[in-house]
């Protein structure tokens, strides 16, 4: 049986013929049934079994065939990513975060990436072609998008997203209540002018924590507010600092950006080019928590998302409604870390 098998791998010059798991099953003395669940992660058995078919299987060449057991198991065993290009530094960690969380489980990551937020229609019909699983969402999906994923019974999380006119499942960072962490110890510090530089207009995380910060500002009753956009880049930092001086004649007591990277932008404007001493005449907070942030160099004072935590969350999330799609709809709200750095004076 042994020589059959191995002729079988060394061929004659001709197709090698594949070895499969009931040559293995048979070569080891156990089930088919048996020799999947040693190569399934988590799954019932004993070592000394698993020990004897990985030998088996090791001696054979023989590699699990993942299309065949997605035909079988009608699963294909791949989890959709999709995020925005202009998240800039912060979704790599959350994409390494996810994409360890589910190889622990067995599940495969496929991304896709967008230009922009809007740019969604396009990608839809992609991933419904790939049969994934479910759908992690870092971007957002109008009513009828929600509907054809819906139709087509794949389950989708929103990561770092929500509707206010509709459930859906969801893992959020409070946006708002970050913002007011930040504003509410920048006006105890004593600053009364603000600008801020707001992300882009299709990023909903964006429109949460500018609109979080202006709501605040507007119940501490401070008067002296001016709002420019930005797009998340380093780039528009340093813009959004040239156009709120234009603006406003001066620079305001405190600036206020939409996320780490347009802050560090923010930082290096003001100290290099118009030599401003920050904190003492300027600061300037973020958010997120980037590792760049931390750097002593720039030691900005931001709200940190807890990246671990989200993750998990939104694995066991969509894992959950893979299993059982019957579940209702569930949003788990984190709450961001404030971190008092060394780039704002705060109280």
């Amino acid at each position: 049986m042994a020589d059959n098998i191995s002729a079988a791998r060394r061929g004659d010059g001709h197709r090698v013929t594949r070895v499969t798991s009931y040559d293995v099953a048979r070569q080891a003395g156990v089930s088919q049934s048996a020799v999947s669940r040693c190569f399934k992660p988590g799954a019932s058995v004993s070592k000394k079994m698993r020990a004897r078919v990985m030998k088996t299987a090791e001696d054979l060449g023989y590699q699990p065939n993942a299309i065949a057991r997605s035909l079988i198991t009608r699963r294909s065993n791949m989890v959709a990513v999709v995020i925005s290009r202009q998240t800039n530094l912060y979704y790599p960690e959350v994409l390494v975060q996810l994409s360890q969380r589910f190889s622990e489980r067995g599940v495969r990551v496929l991304l896709f990436t967008l230009e922009r937020e809007s740019d969604i229609d396009v990608m839809l019909d992609q991933i419904l072609q790939y049969q994934v699983d479910g759908v992690v969402e870092a971007a957002r999906l109008s009513g009828p998008q929600i509907d054809l994923m819906e139709k087509r019974g794949v389950p989708l999380v929103f990561y770092n997203r929500s509707l206010k006119d509709r459930r859906v499942n969801s893992v959020c960072c409070d946006q708002a209540e970050g913002e007011r962490s930040l504003v509410n110890g920048l006006v105890a510090a004593g600053h009364k002018s603000f600008g801020l530089i707001s992300g882009p207009e299709d990023s909903a995380v964006s429109v949460e924590r500018t609109q979080g910060a202006l709501e605040r500002l507007t119940e501490l009753n401070i008067k002296s507010v001016t709002v420019v956009p930005g797009d998340y880049s380093y780039e528009s930092g340093v813009a959004g600092l040239l156009d709120l001086k234009a603006r406003m004649g001066k620079l305001p007591d405190a600036i206020i950006c939409a996320n780490d990277v347009m802050a560090i932008g923010c930082l290096d404007a003001a100290r290099h080019q118009l030599g401003v001493k920050v904190p003492e005449d300027l600061s300037v907070v973020g958010f997120d928590g980037v590792g760049p942030a931390q750097w002593q160099s720039y030691d900005l004072t931001t709200v940190r998302q807890p990246v671990r935590r989200m993750t998990e969350a939104a694995v066991s999330m969509i894992l959950e409604r893979i299993e059982h799609p019957e579940l209702p709809p569930e949003r788990r709200t984190f709450s961001g870390i404030l971190i008092d750095g060394g780039s704002a004076r705060m109280a």
